[in-house]
C-alpha cells in the first residue's frame, strides 16, 4: 500500500482509528505524530507501517525503525517507555508488558538485537503466552490478543508497571475465578467479508453490546445490553450496517462542523442569533463527534454472568465479573476509508 501524496493529518487519522484503547486518544495521537516525524525521510518504512496497521497484520511488511536512545526508552507526551512496547500497546495489546514481547524471526532491527535502530512495527513482535489473534475466545485465563479483558471487582492485580486500567493480566487465583464465570466461553465466527456470529458455550448467560442487535430489537444505538442465553447462536455484527452507520455519522458531523463555522462567522441569520454564537452552540455537540465515537461502531463488547447498562444495576462493563472487548479489523479498515473520503480529511 503506497500513500502517495497523502498528508500528515490524513495518515494520523488513518492510524488513530486502529488504536486498541487503553491510553487516551490524545496520547495516542501524540505518539503517532511523534513517530511520523521520525519517519519523515523514510517513506518506504512509513508505507509499511500504515499497511501493517490498517491490514491488521495481513501485510506485516518491513521493519519500521527509530533511533535507539542511550537508555533504550522513548519519551512521548512526557512519558518514557520502550518504543516497540509503546506502539505494540497502541495498535495491538493495550495491557502489554515489555517482558511479554518477542520478535518474529524475520525482524532485522528487533529491540533485543541492540542495533543502533529499533523496529517499532507492531506486527514484527509476538506476545508470549497469549493465543493467536483470532475471533475465538475461550477460557484460557489469558488476555485475548484481539481485545481487552476485565476482572472481578475487588480482585488485586499482579503488579504490572505502566499498564492501563482495563484489561490487566491477573494472578492464578483470579484465573480460577474466570474459568468459573466463563465456563466454555463463547465462540465468535466471521462470515463473508466481516459479519460476526456468536455462540454462547457457557453455562451462564452472556451479555452483549451490539449496534446490530440494537437495531434488531428496535432500540437506539448504544441504548441496550442484550442477554444471550446458553446454547444460543446469533448474529452480533453486520459489516454493511456498520459501514452505513459510520458514513451517516461522519457526514452528519461534517455538515454540523461546517454549519458551526458559518454560525460563528455570523452567516446564519435568524432570531436569537447574537453574532452567530447562539446557533454555533447548538451545533457544537454534533460537530464534536470524534474518531473514538466512530470506532465504537467497530467493536463488540460482552460480559459473562452479569449485565450492565441502563437495564441493569451496573453502570459500566468494568463493574461486571469478566468482560471482553473485540475490535473488528475489517470494520476499522472501512472507517479508515470513510475518514479519508471526508472533504477535510487531508487538510
Amino acid at each position: 500500500m503506497s500513500l502517495g501524496s497523502d498528508s500528515g493529518p490524513g495518515i494520523v487519522h488513518s492510524l488513530l482509528c486502529h488504536r486498541q484503547g487503553g491510553d487516551s486518544e490524545a496520547f495516542a495521537r501524540r505518539a503517532i505524530q511523534s513517530l511520523l516525524r521520525k519517519l519523515k525521510e523514510k517513506r518506504d518504512e512509513l508505507d509499511a507501517l500504515v499497511a501493517a496497521v490498517t491490514s491488521g497484520g495481513a501485510q506485516p511488511g518491513q521493519c519500521v525503525t527509530v533511533q535507539r536512545t542511550l537508555d533504550g526508552r522513548l519519551q512521548v507526551a512526557g512519558r518514557k517507555g520502550f518504543p516497540h512496547v509503546i506502539y505494540a500497546r497502541l495498535w495491538r495489546w493495550p495491557d502489554l508488558h515489555k517482558n511479554e514481547l518477542k520478535p518474529v524471526k524475520f525482524c532485522q532491527f528487533a529491540f533485543d538485537l541492540k542495533c543502533d535502530s529499533v523496529c517499532v512495527n507492531p506486527y514484527h513482535y509476538e506476545r508470549v503466552g497469549t493465543p493467536a489473534s483470532g475471533l475465538s475466545v475461550q477460557s484460557t485465563g489469558e488476555t485475548p490478543a484481539r481485545g481487552r479483558r476485565g476482572a472481578p471487582p475487588g480482585a488485586s492485580p499482579a503488579p504490572r508497571s505502566g499498564s492501563p486500567g482495563g484489561g490487566l493480566l491477573w494472578g492464578s487465583l483470579l484465573r480460577v475465578s474466570d474459568r468459573l464465570h466463563i465456563g466454555k466461553g463463547v465462540q465468535l465466527e466471521r462470515r463473508g467479508e466481516g459479519d460476526v456470529w456468536m455462540r454462547c458455550r457457557s453455562e451462564h448467560a452472556v451479555f452483549v453490546q451490539s449496534f446490530y442487535l440494537d437495531r434488531e430489537a428496535g432500540r437506539a444505538p448504544g441504548d441496550a445490553v442484550h442477554k444471550v442465553y446458553p446454547g444460543a447462536h446469533i448474529k452480533v455484527f453486520d459489516l454493511r450496517l456498520c459501514h452505513r452507520q459510520m458514513q451517516q455519522q461522519a457526514a452528519t458531523a461534517q455538515a454540523a462542523a461546517t454549519a458551526q463555522a458559518a454560525a460563528v462567522a455570523g452567516s446564519i441569520p435568524g432570531p436569537g442569533s447574537v453574532g452567530g454564537i447562539a446557533p454555533a452552540i447548538g451545533l457544537s455537540v454534533a460537530a464534536g463527534l470524534g474518531v473514538d465515537d466512530l470506532r465504537r461502531l467497530c467493536l463488540v463488547r460482552l460480559s459473562f454472568v452479569k449485565g450492565w447498562g441502563p437495564d441493569y444495576p451496573r453502570a459500566s462493563i468494568t463493574c461486571t465479573p469478566c468482560w471482553i472487548e473485540v475490535h473488528l479489523h475489517r470494520a476499522l479498515q472501512l472507517l479508515d476509508h470513510v475518514l479519508h473520503a471526508l472533504p477535510d480529511a487531508h487538510a
